[in-house]
This record gives C-alpha cells, sequence and structure tokens, in this order.
C-alpha cells in the first residue's frame, strides 16, 4: 500500500483534531473526486513501518482525538489489507481514540460491504474496528457544500459500532 498524505493535524476529516491517513488507489473514479491524485495506487510513498511509526507518534498527544483514514478508498482490497495489522495497532495503542474512516463502497445492515470486489476478509475484520464510517460514492450531482462530513447527499455517516450490534445501519449524522 502506498500513502498519498498524511495530515497531523486535520479538523476537517471526522471529530475533533486528527490524525488522517490518505491512502493512495481507488477504483471507483467519481466524477469530481476531491482527490483524483490519490486513484492511482502507485502515488505517494511506500507504508513502511516508519510511516507507520510516524502515525503512531502524531496520534499520541491528548488533544488528538483520534485516525481517519480516507484516499484513495481504504476499503480496495490492497489497501484494507494493508491498513487492517495497523489499525489494530492503534485500537490496541491508543483504545481512547476512534477511527473514522471513508469509503465509495457501501456498508450493509448485515455489517459488510455490499460490493463483492471490496467485501474480502480483510474488509470484514477491519469493518469492526472503526466507530464511524461515511460510505458511498461521490455523487457530483448531488453535491452539496453544507453537508458535515460528507461531499453528496447519497453518502451517510454511519455509526459502526451500534450498527453491527443492531444488525441494521444506524447513522451517526443525520
Amino acid at each position: 500500500m502506498n500513502v498519498a498524505e498524511i495530515k497531523k493535524t486535520d479538523i476537517a476529516n471526522g471529530e475533533g483534531v486528527r490524525v488522517s491517513l490518505f491512502v493512495s488507489g481507488c477504483r471507483r473514479h467519481c466524477k469530481g473526486c476531491f482527490n483524483e491524485i490519490a486513484w492511482d495506487f502507485s502515488y505517494g510513498k511506500p507504508f513502511t513501518p516508519e510511516v507507520e511509526e510516524e502515525l503512531f507518534a502524531a496520534l499520541a498527544p491528548g488533544f488528538i482525538s483520534g485516525l481517519t483514514l480516507l484516499g484513495g478508498d481504504p476499503f480496495e482490497p490492497e489497501n484494507a489489507e494493508a491498513l487492517l495489522p495497523f489499525v489494530k495497532k492503534v485500537r490496541s495503542r491508543f483504545p481512547e481514540k476512534t477511527v473514522w474512516c471513508f469509503t465509495g463502497y457501501t456498508f450493509s445492515a448485515e455489517g459488510h460491504l455490499v460490493e463483492a470486489h471490496a467485501d474480502t476478509s480483510a474488509a470484514r475484520e477491519l469493518l469492526p474496528l472503526l466507530d464511524v464510517l461515511i460510505d458511498g460514492r461521490f455523487e457530483e450531482e448531488k453535491k452539496d457544500i453544507r453537508l458535515v462530513f460528507r461531499g453528496s447527499s447519497n453518502q451517510r455517516v454511519i455509526d459502526v459500532k451500534k450498527s453491527l450490534a443492531e444488525g441494521k445501519v444506524v447513522l451517526y449524522l443525520e
């Protein structure tokens, strides 16, 4: 997996001050995407143990609310496989921090991604490690700059833990 960008104090991609990891690679190619450069799986730099340590150091301060995964798309199979062990370590080291994730794929009430391409074993293991998932393709014709943490009105801000516990999609934000 490659890293497109790291923002160590991001206030735009989740609640509070967050560390945001933008991964490279997305097959969705949504018209009007804000981060087209990250569609290329080879863009950026490799996700090395040194990059992982850099992210752990950025997550350590008490004022950091948590980690946000976006891209590209964290749920592309190659990315989910690389992110799974990293997010497990984040959960272990920083149990008080939240993990948010943005994906163009769609979350189902059964706790998996609807699209078979992305519904891998790594994705199924990664989903329950998340607190909040913003799902769905960006649709330019549904773009609305008034939306919180979403680019288009078809996207949902989902409380993953409650959704999995209740067996239905529970929105974190309307």
